[in-house]
């Protein structure tokens, strides 16, 4: 939850700078600013994943039918962000699934959404991703309670390998440790490909 609370402090620093022109205008009127800073995202996520052997060493004692449950996890956020979508005219059914292709991993998918989406659909996939995040952080014993073991994995999307880890052991038990980091790595992979597909269509 902390980790949260700092990336929302500092989406709203940034915003009051923004508003109070504290920010240089070589940096706020140059477009080209936020593709670098994407690009040193996608260079360190690559970085920490290439480093850390305990993830494919893992992969291997997953259950081989729960490994679906990443494919599981996608296609019910799909379908709930359409459920949505009805309510909201405003957005394009693409929006929706666009912010939903960010499965909690709200450093990325909001960077990659304001980009080809504009700031306002990059501010709500922000939100919508801590939300997430914050559900089963909060949460977690009850969706375990009415949704059973698995739940508190589906619910925390790309954050399963490390953020909401801790909580999903406590809730769920300590047998669902490789899935729960199985999950997360592949979840966590299709982010880029998935956000970027739907903000160009």
């Amino acid at each position: 939850m902390k980790d949260s609370i700092v990336i929302v402090a500092f989406f709203i620093v940034g915003v009051m700078c923004g508003f109070g022109n504290f920010i240089p205008h070589f940096v706020s009127g140059n477009s080209d600013i936020s593709f670098y800073a994407l690009c040193a995202l996608m260079f360190f996520v690559g970085m920490s994943v290439g480093c850390d052997s305990k993830i494919f060493s893992s992969i291997r004692s997953v259950n081989p039918r729960l490994m679906l449950l990443p494919l599981l996890t996608i296609l019910g956020t799909w379908a709930g962000v359409t459920v949505v979508s009805f309510f909201f005219p405003r957005h394009s059914l693409s929006d929706f699934l666009a912010v939903g292709s960010g499965f909690g991993y709200y450093s990325l998918s909001s960077i990659f959404i304001t980009e080809y989406r504009g700031a306002e659909l990059g501010t709500i996939a922000l939100l919508a991703n801590i939300v997430r995040e914050l559900i089963v952080l909060l949460c977690a014993p009850l969706l375990v309670k009415f949704f059973g073991k698995l739940a508190p994995i589906s619910a925390g999307g790309a954050t399963t390998m490390d953020t909401t880890l801790p909580v999903i052991l406590r809730s769920s038990g300590q047998q669902f440790i490789m899935l729960s980091v199985f999950h997360g790595f592949i979840v966590d992979f299709s982010v880029p490909f998935l956000v970027t597909l739907f903000c160009s269509i």
